[in-house]
């Protein structure tokens, strides 16, 4: 079996995020850049598979230069190879051109099923996973809280807002899995050591013909939040419910 984890290095959430404000992008430029979590839960899952039953695990990501560095540390963690999808014509790519881009590189890998973290916590459009699915043209399971692969199907529980679900799919498939799957295990030393040895392989946009790269959609403008404001106190003399009616009108809340 062949495992593809999409994984993605983003912005410290710990530090401060920023947007850009001539690009409308997230400004990378100040903060460390870490592996984001629901990636690395991805990749835990498909570890977990393979100490069972075995699999070859490909890392994948799409990104700047320093986006290696995740792919690095994915290895270390136990990743058998890796592909780095890098090409400048690829920057500040949106959702739509991410999966095109993603999907046209998993096919040149080939696979049986790909698992990735249900959203990153810098753009947490949480349809990546959907998206790739459909360029792929295979079923998908989303939002994973448990995940149970075997050699023709993948299954697990999905919460929704009145219980939960018990989903599956048959192979090949794209999954995503929550924060509520295993925390990810630390690289070891032997494992740090045997990652420089492992391939990890570029793929840029000329590889992934017929794509055109780039974003489907543009920002138009950024502006800062406005500094939080003291809220308005309603003093009940009889007319509270007024009041309190007017207020949801004039912000349209109501």
């Amino acid at each position: 079996m062949k495992i593809i984890v999409l994984v993605k290095q983003v912005p410290d959430t710990w530090g401060e995020r920023t947007l850009d404000s001539a690009s409308g992008r997230i400004d990378r430029s100040n903060g460390d850049q870490v592996f984001d979590e629901s990636g690395e839960r991805a990749l835990e899952v498909a570890l977990r598979h393979r100490e069972a039953s075995g699999a070859d695990i490909v890392a994948m990501t799409m990104g700047p230069p320093s986006a290696a560095e995740v792919l690095r540390k994915a290895l270390a963690m136990g990743a058998d190879s890796a592909v780095h999808v890098l090409d400048d014509a690829l920057a500040g790519s949106d959702l739509s051109s991410t999966s095109a881009a993603l999907a046209a590189a998993i096919k040149l890998e080939g696979f049986d099923l790909v698992i990735a973290g249900n959203e990153s916590t810098d753009g947490r459009g949480g349809m990546i996973p959907a998206m790739v699915a459909e360029h792929l043209g295979v079923a998908h399971a989303t939002f994973l809280n448990s995940t149970v692969i075997d050699a023709t199907t993948v299954r697990g529980e999905r919460g929704t807002e009145s219980g939960t679900l018990e989903v599956h799919a048959g192979l090949p498939a794209v999954i995503s899995v929550t924060e509520r799957s295993p925390e990810a295990r630390f690289p070891g030393f032997k494992g740090i050591m045997g990652a420089k040895k492992k391939p990890l392989v570029q793929r840029s946009l000329a590889e992934l013909a017929p794509l055109d790269g780039g974003a489907k959609s543009v920002v138009l403008s950024v502006v800062r939040r406005p500094a939080r404001s003291a809220g308005l106190i309603v003093t009940d003399d009889g007319t509270a419910a007024k009041q309190l009616a007017d207020f949801l009108v004039t912000n349209r809340l109501a």
